[in-house]
């Protein structure tokens, strides 16, 4: 396997299938026609540009012979009691795991043999009596038995829309059934199923449609738009159902439907030629118009990672297109643009001045893209004239040693962020293409963002264009991962820096502990279930719902702020105040909650040790076993270097968003008159950019809200306010905007939490621990009120800043200045 594809030897593999069977049993003792129609059949499949078959049962040898003899492979179904409810019994559950092991190894080793797959469409009601755990439980186990019959076969499982909820990660390849006779249902399925699958490759192992029902012209049309959409989403493989009208099942020939690509009789059907047509432009149609694109790597001390990267970039199949290297320092021996050491953000508008491609794709120099890789970028730009940029997914390369696949199941990697199943909020740096115009429109990359940040950056501003952003699962590169701990350490460290650039750029993005808040959906390699919530399958009304996914809960807090990296200043607050046990004996009460603390870092770790999915040979349970170890301490590495990466760039929880005043907090009335009509809406909406702009981070209130706006100047503190407009005729205008002070919940907590002990240890005579408590609280308040101080000192002046503005742009206002009065609440 490579990645989201299929390779044979060095050969990339496109599985261009049919389906062949079930039949009614003959006298010969295998569920198939006779040998000389067998052959036949194959003849004429691989004579069709067909390369492979799947089956519903193990075929004898002499099919897998004649399977080679016409190049193609097959994807054996291994067939088993899976419509009765089989885990009641459980001499026969064992019986099941004996006869699939049996039938892997009566077969396994022949070269004509793709994999296995050991079962199809385990009815839904079935595994809604046993459920979905024990089910999963149980296939695991059939796939360990085919494992152990044949450790080099690939070993899948085909699902159905109906069961999609079914976790699976053991498996080798993602398959299902899918049959939607709508283009745009099936497609948004089908990216649906690209997210699903991750790093491994999806296919497609049953489409079509009855040409009984539809007519043969109308399943023709069908088959053709199925098996493109298909492939051009960047499934590795799709199987037509079926080479033949003849059909049987359950002890009966099936004669009301027709999915065949021949009749019964073999006479070819319309959706023969159909087929024929549509797999010959597999992956993608060659005369799609391809615009040039212009590949930049960005390097420095780029060595041998850049030039495995030319290597694959000189491999890419792709008619018009460049690759301009910006040499930001690096000693290697490819230059095409050469700068001095000025940063990644730099580097990359480098190659955007000398690009000549109207598409310009980025790709990091320790990366190297599939073959195919510009063809699904640029066939996404293609059909999406709106879309500014397209990014895929980026995939950690097998065997890469044991720190570097623990890296790839670790957080902190370079992953995309998904607002549905196809359009993207964020596309990582080491795969993302963007139209030229577009990026220069924006002016580029920002060039503070020396070593990372950039690609949130520039994805952000293209968004706030009106421009989206486009997820395309085919654009696949491998990425590799970084190969100790050390430099693990100063990427998550690098990491946070880019974090603390971004929040002072973009503060309406982050919350006031210094969090971003993403809209979409994060995907990667170390995906995290929430430690505590349910999570529940939609089944519909008594199970009947034809598509059943899974879903689990909102949010997860307990396990969030375990991962996130102030949890760690929570920790040395409960540490130091367990340490002044020794100055005051009731401090000690911090101890249990530092264990508890401590024990939720722990948990959350080891959770997501046990749940990380590793490509290739780290997926044995043998091999995995170090990796989970070093696993753990790579998920409580990762949030410390991010926030010491954060503190020393500026971006803490206390931090300052505008100048300190020495004012005193409290209520305010401000009033002024306009003489041009607007909104209330429209007013205040104005009023909240104009406070973004000065640097305060702002926030709405909600409906339920008597506030409209919440302005804070640091962490700790800031004022809330409140708008009314009066209508004076003539579109004039009163405006009052009352504000007044508001303290942070959590800090205002710790203020008093402070206080109390101060109070208890001067009860006690303990002075050392109630200088020290005393202190604490005395600084919290007084950054408290600070933080207030220079939100209400704020407000008055971009009042006045936008009243001036009004004036010079609509004429004098008549009693015209900001007029502030004591107010009551």
């Amino acid at each position: 396997m490579g990645g989201k594809f299929l390779f044979w030897g060095d050969e990339k593999l496109y599985l261009r299938g049919v389906t062949y069977g079930p039949f009614r049993p003959g006298p010969w003792g295998h569920a198939y026609p006779e040998q000389a129609v067998v052959e036949d059949d194959l003849a004429r499949i691989a004579a069709n540009g067909l390369n492979a078959i799947r089956t519903y049962a193990v075929p004898p040898r002499w099919l897998l012979d004649a399977a080679e003899r016409h190049g193609l492979r097959i994807l054996i179904g291994l067939a088993w009691e899976q419509h009765v409810a089989f885990l009641d019994d459980r001499k026969r559950a064992r019986l099941i795991e004996d006869e699939v092991r049996a039938q892997v190894a009566s077969c396994a080793g022949h070269p004509a043999i793709l994999g296995y797959a050991i079962g199809n469409e385990i009815p839904a009601p079935i595994v809604r009596w046993h459920g979905r755990r024990a089910v999963e439980r149980y296939l695991e186990r059939l796939y360990q038995a085919a494992k152990a019959a044949d450790p080099d076969g690939l070993v899948t499982y085909v699902n159905y829309p109906t069961t999609e909820y079914l976790e699976l990660p053991f498996l080798d390849l993602v398959c299902f059934n899918v049959y939607l006779e709508s283009p745009e249902r099936f497609e948004a399925y089908l990216y649906r199923l690209q997210n699903l699958a991750g790093d491994r490759p999806l296919l497609l192992t049953e489409l079509g449609l009855d040409s009984r029902r539809h007519g043969e012209e109308a399943q023709a049309r069908a088959l053709e738009w199925q098996v493109r959409t298909a492939f051009g989403l960047g499934c590795a493989g799709a199987f037509v159902f079926a080479w033949t009208d003849e059909w049987h099942r359950g002890g009966y020939d099936i004669e009301d439907w027709h999915f065949g690509l021949t009749t019964r009789d073999r006479r070819p059907k319309p959706a023969l030629a159909a087929a024929r047509k549509v797999f010959t432009e597999v992956p993608l149609p060659g005369n799609l118009g391809w615009p040039r694109v212009s590949v930049v790597v960005c390097c420095y001390n780029g060595g041998d990672s850049v030039r495995c990267c030319f290597e694959r970039l000189a491999q890419l199949d792709y008619p018009d297109f460049e690759v301009i290297v910006v040499d930001d320092g690096s000693e290697m021996g490819f230059r095409l643009v050469r700068t001095g050491n000025r940063g990644l953000g730099n580097a990359r508008n480098t190659g955007l001045a000398a690009a000549t491609g109207e598409i310009v794709a980025y790709i990091d120099a320790d990366a190297w893209p599939d073959p195919h890789w510009l063809r699904y970028l640029a066939a996404t730009f293609l059909s999406s004239p709106q879309v500014a940029g397209v990014g895929g997914p980026n995939i950690a390369p097998p065997g890469d040693g044991r720190i570097a696949d623990s890296v790839a199941g670790a957080p902190g990697g370079p992953v995309h962020v998904l607002l549905s199943d196809h359009e993207a909020e964020h596309l990582p740096g080491c795969n993302m293409a963007f139209r030229k115009d577009r990026l220069e429109a924006i002016g580029g990359f920002d060039p503070q963002f020396r070593v990372a940040g950039d690609d949130v950056d520039v994805c952000w501003r293209l968004q706030q264009r009106g421009w989206s952003l486009e997820y395309s699962p085919g654009a696949m590169v491998w990425h590799r991962r970084r190969q100790s701990l050390q430099a693990y350490w100063r990427q998550q460290y690098g990491y946070g820096k880019a974090e603390a650039l971004l929040e002072r750029k973009w503060p309406e993005k982050y919350s006031l502990l210094g969090h971003l808040a993403w809209r979409g959906r994060l995907y990667g390699n170390a995906p995290i279930r929430p430690a505590l919530g349910r999570w529940r399958v939609y089944q519909g009304v008594w199970g009947s719902a034809p598509f059943q996914s899974l879903y689990g809960p909102a949010s997860d807090t307990l396990g969030s702020l375990a991962a996130a990296p102030e949890w760690y200043l929570v920790i040395a607050l409960l540490a130091a105040l367990s340490a002044g046990g020794a100055l005051w004996r009731p401090l000690l009460f911090a101890l249990p909650a530092l264990v508890i603390a401590v024990g939720a870092c722990l948990g959350r770790a080891s959770l997501a040790a046990v749940h990380a999915r590793f490509p290739g040979p780290a997926r044995t349970r043998l091999a995995r076993l170090p990796v989970r170890s070093l696993l753990v301490l790579l998920h409580l590495l990762q949030p410390l270097a991010r926030l010491c990466g954060r503190l020393r760039y500026g971006l803490t929880p206390w931090r300052h968003r505008a100048a300190p005043a020495v004012v005193l907090p409290r209520p305010r009335t401000h009033a002024f008159w306009s003489e041009r009509w607007e909104s209330a809406a429209d007013r205040i909406h104005a009023l909240e950019l104009d406070l973004r702009d000065s640097g305060l981070l702002v926030q709405r209130g909600g409906p339920y809200d008597r506030w409209d706006l919440q302005v804070y100047a640091g962490g700790l503190g800031g004022v809330r306010l409140r708008m009314a407009v009066e209508e004076h005729g003539a579109g004039r205008q009163l405006v009052r905007v009352r504000s007044w002070p508001r303290c942070a919940g959590g800090w205002l907590v710790l203020t008093l939490g402070f206080a109390t002990l101060a109070a208890g240890a001067a009860l006690q005579a303990a002075w050392p621990a109630c200088a020290l408590l005393a202190a604490s609280a005395g600084i919290l308040a007084f950054r408290t009120i600070q933080d207030c101080a220079a939100a209400d000192r704020a407000l008055p002046r971009v009042l006045q800043e936008r009243i001036t503005r009004s004036r010079s742009a609509h004429g004098p206002v008549p009693t015209g200045a900001v007029r502030q009065d004591r107010a009551t609440r």
